[in-house]
């Protein structure tokens, strides 16, 4: 069921990727026939007024007038360059600086020259008049450019909000949801401790009924830590200074009890170098006695479930390995979502906890170091060091 729920929402991601990208390439193509229109008109109206300019200026029959020509050069914003007979260089519609700027306007010239276009001949008001692009021809020339850039920071930010939206309201179902079961469970605790209490003080009780009552007090004692476990999922943890390795033996420890025979465990215990970090006992148990249980539950009843601690830069890492079924390497961050499993039964929550206790809770790091199907897998734990 689980699987067929992240087929679904990777199916719905690539549907909403295909409708973006088909909503850009239209507003893309639409604007760029827009600005194709602009720009035709734009050259339309250079070319007339440089016809207009160098029909009135070659007019030998025509005495210019010296203010219809400043007319026609500053009825349209096109930038000019006039040359006169002695080389010196005036401009027109590049910005009161630049007009007068003789360095520049040598450098404007040199441009149109290398464009090979030819410059109009005047007529006793300039020798040569050198014409460039206008400002708004350049404006549209990158308008669709620009329009990219726009509608894709657009989408790219709207993705990222939409996901830590999502992500957010997720975490508040998840601690909810713990929170919840926590509460749930207390009332059938308090009334099994009860029970517990009522058969110890009964008359005639047997050697194996004490027995079996001590068993059912360890195992009431277990189901308050689970529940204590739940309860501290939203909340801040108390973190305490901790011997790496002597906590990760009390969890092997236990699981060990538990784990068929032909499973081995072999774990880390470097003699000569204590690991102290930041944890809280009840959590990190937690987290390494699931990874355990998915190991266990990989392996058909035989195997070896390993560890390895060291250092690294700001951090100690826990390799914790088994030689199971392994995970395929295109599920390595899925396992990590809420509701992935690969179990008949289970909510596929326990390593989407897993990760938001160590990373959120522990300011580290959890990931799939290394798998390969029918081999094993690798989980590394990061957490950071303690000075």
């Amino acid at each position: 069921m689980s699987m067929e729920i992240y087929k679904n929402k990777s199916w719905w991601k690539i549907v909403l990727i295909v409708v973006g990208m088909l909503i850009l390439t239209v507003t893309l193509v639409y604007s760029n026939y827009l600005a194709n229109q602009l720009k035709k008109s734009e050259e339309k109206n250079i070319n007339l007024y440089t016809e207009a300019l160098e029909d009135f200026l070659g007019n030998t029959d025509l005495k210019a007038d010296m203010s219809l020509v400043d007319t026609i050069l500053n009825t349209f914003s096109i930038p000019i360059i006039l040359e006169n007979e002695t080389g010196e260089l005036i401009g027109n519609n590049f910005g009161e600086k630049n007009n007068t700027n003789n360095l520049f306007l040598r450098e404007k010239k040199g441009e149109f020259l290398n464009s090979e276009k030819t410059p109009i001949k005047g007529n006793g008001y300039s020798n040569y008049i050198y014409y460039f692009d206008s400002p708004l021809q350049n404006y549209i020339r990158f308008f669709p450019l620009v329009q990219s850039l726009m509608v894709g920071m657009f989408i790219i930010l709207g993705y990222y909000l939409f996901n830590t939206s999502r992500r957010s309201e997720q975490n508040r179902v998840w601690a909810g949801m713990a929170k919840e079961t926590a509460h749930q469970l207390g009332t059938p605790i308090s009334a099994i401790l009860a029970w517990i209490e009522h058969l110890k003080l009964s008359e005639g009780v047997t050697h194996e009924q004490t027995q079996i009552i001590g068993e059912l007090t360890k195992d009431v004692s277990r189901l308050e830590l689970i529940a204590d476990r739940f309860s501290k999922i939203g909340s801040d943890p108390k973190l305490e200074h901790t011997d790496l390795i002597e906590e990760l033996e009390i969890c092997k420890q236990y699981m060990q009890k538990r784990a068929p025979r032909r499973v081995k465990f072999e774990f880390d215990q470097p003699s000569d170098k204590k690991y102290v970090v930041n944890i809280n006992k009840h959590l990190f148990d937690w987290v390494i006695e699931n990874l355990i249980r998915n190991a266990l539950d990989s392996m058909d009843g035989k195997g070896e479930i390993g560890t390895k601690i060291y250092e690294e830069e700001s951090y100690v890492c826990i390799d914790l390995s088994d030689t199971g079924k392994g995970i395929a390497p295109s599920k390595f961050k899925a396992v990590f979502q809420p509701g992935f499993t690969t179990k008949k039964r289970g909510w596929g929550l326990g390593l989407s906890l897993a990760k938001r206790i160590i990373e959120d809770y522990h300011q580290g790091k959890i990931f799939v170091k290394n798998s390969k199907l029918n081999e094993g897998t690798c989980f590394t734990i990061k957490l950071p060091k303690v000075d």
